[in-house]
């Protein structure tokens, strides 16, 4: 009879210890226990219980809606991922022969194509590794551009106030400065400091169409002429994508190079620190800068090629090749009008939870519709002690993820939602319901909102020692 599972483990680890690689070989000595510890031996039954007890103290979009604005927090298909996870493509690797991956250069030509076609653009790159990777990326090859031109002077990157925080962040790796601009009292761009701001040493404006506030730019048009009649680039943050998918393209307003989030907009699990995945496109002008490798089609074969003024390798490998396949059928499933339907989708979600929650929250922008999400302000409820952190709070009581809280920053105590294209009309029904019994509890018990979370494991933290307390438990 073969020896139980935890047997097993514990002879190979007694292997392992008596193995010449040892770990203080490779470890700081300073980082290793002192002293063996007493691990007890538990049966797989055991362990599979213990796992699982802490899964159900997760909430992920598979539990119930997830309305995290500016976050695209979507449900996703799970025939990606089992697509994702087949040994067909799993047991590639990517350092084979061209000749020897030829499918998965197909998948990755493919989608590069495909994205070309929804965003407008001429080139891109599968390369980043995340969306603010993206950014840094798209950064990279505008500032190739204008060295190339003989303007290495060019290191202003402007901004709006309503820019997602990776923006400033990107342009600071990237060794360009940051230049923020404010927003009109509607919520769009203000033509008057744009124009005011911008000149020969600016690199680029970095704007996100819809904006973080859930409003599409209505100058846009007059944006990129400012823009481009001064030398300088428009660049795309791709966050917000997917209420444009099939109705609208960035390339065709203007914009010269923008990144995609396909771990917002198409088919893989967004949080936890990744899987990320954030492809560059450009229009045709600057296609030589792109990073390589890149991939052609020359004679129904798939090779892999470098543009001679790339800016260069910017990342292992070719790409983050389970979210590219992911993609890529994800695509292909929809097609033209699957995708022409998220957009609508996620438009006509996020109207109807606006329209709900206009009766509980303030809304700042009087009667404008939104996009894909949206913004209110909790402080309608300061008279009553109650800011957007307690509603938050409160909301996870209810077994609702709270949306996004104080961003952007130029809304008081903002709230920002986003339902995406995914969530059916009960599902947002259920969470205006929890928000109005919020409402209610404010105006009865306001304690008890004050004090929430009130069933959770872990209760209201203390978030000034938070910030202060440098100590640090490992277990």
């Amino acid at each position: 009879m073969p020896k139980p599972i935890y047997e097993q483990r514990s002879k190979q680890t007694e292997y392992i210890k008596d193995c010449s690689f040892k770990p203080e070989n490779f470890i700081n000595p300073d980082f290793l226990e002192k002293s063996e510890k007493n691990l007890p031996h538990i049966g797989e039954v055991d362990i599979a219980r213990h796992f699982t007890e802490l899964s159900k103290e997760i909430y992920g979009v598979d539990d119930g809606i997830y309305p995290l604005g500016s976050c695209t927090m979507k449900y996703n298909p799970k025939i990606t991922e089992k697509i994702a996870a087949s040994a067909n493509f799993t047991e590639t690797h990517p350092y084979l022969d061209v000749k020897d991956m030829q499918a998965s250069l197909r998948v990755m030509y493919e989608t590069e194509k495909m994205l070309a076609e929804i965003s407008g653009m001429a080139g891109v790159t599968l390369s980043p590794c995340a969306g603010a990777h993206g950014e840094y990326t798209g950064l990279l090859i505008i500032n190739k551009y204008h060295q190339m031109k003989g303007e290495g002077n060019r290191k202003k990157v402007i901004i709006p106030d309503t820019a997602h925080g990776t923006n400033p962040a990107s342009c600071s790796c990237a060794g360009m400065q940051t230049i923020q601009i404010k927003t009109d009292e509607f919520g769009n761009i203000d033509l008057v400091e744009l124009e005011k701001n911008i000149d020969d040493e600016t690199a680029a404006f970095m704007l996100t169409n819809p904006s973080t506030l859930g409003f599409f730019e209505e100058n846009i048009l007059e944006i990129a002429k400012i823009v481009h009649s001064k030398g300088a680039l428009l660049y795309y943050d791709g966050a917000n994508l997917n209420p444009l998918l099939g109705i609208s393209r960035p390339g065709d307003m203007g914009f010269d190079v923008m990144h995609f989030n396909l771990h917002k907009t198409f088919a893989t699990p967004h949080g936890g620190g990744g899987p990320g995945s954030g492809p560059v496109g450009v229009k045709e002008f600057l296609k030589d800068f792109l990073p390589y490798p890149l991939i052609e089609k020359v004679d129904g074969k798939y090779l892999l090629k470098e543009y001679p003024n790339s800016v260069g390798r910017v990342r292992s490998f070719y790409a983050n090749f389970p979210v590219i396949l992911k993609t890529y059928f994800y695509i292909l499933m929809l097609g033209r009008d699957g995708l022409k339907k998220i957009g609508e989708t996620s438009i006509w979600n996020a109207n109807y939870l606006l329209d709900k929650v206009k009766n509980i929250f303030e809304y700042p922008f009087g009667d404008k519709s939104c996009l894909h999400e949206f913004v209110v302000t909790a402080r309608n409820f300061k008279n009553k002690g109650i800011r957007a952190l307690d509603i938050a709070k409160r909301m996870i009581d209810y077994g609702i993820h709270p949306p996004t809280i104080y961003f952007p920053l130029i809304v008081e105590e903002a709230m920002m939602f986003e339902p995406t294209e995914t969530e059916s009309k009960e599902s947002i029904g259920h969470l205006v319901d929890v928000l109005e019994k919020i409402k209610a509890e404010i105006e009865n018990n306001p304690e008890i909102v004050k004090s929430a979370p009130q069933d959770r494991k872990v209760g209201r933290l203390d978030e000034l020692k938070a910030i202060k307390s440098k100590e640090f438990i490992w277990s």
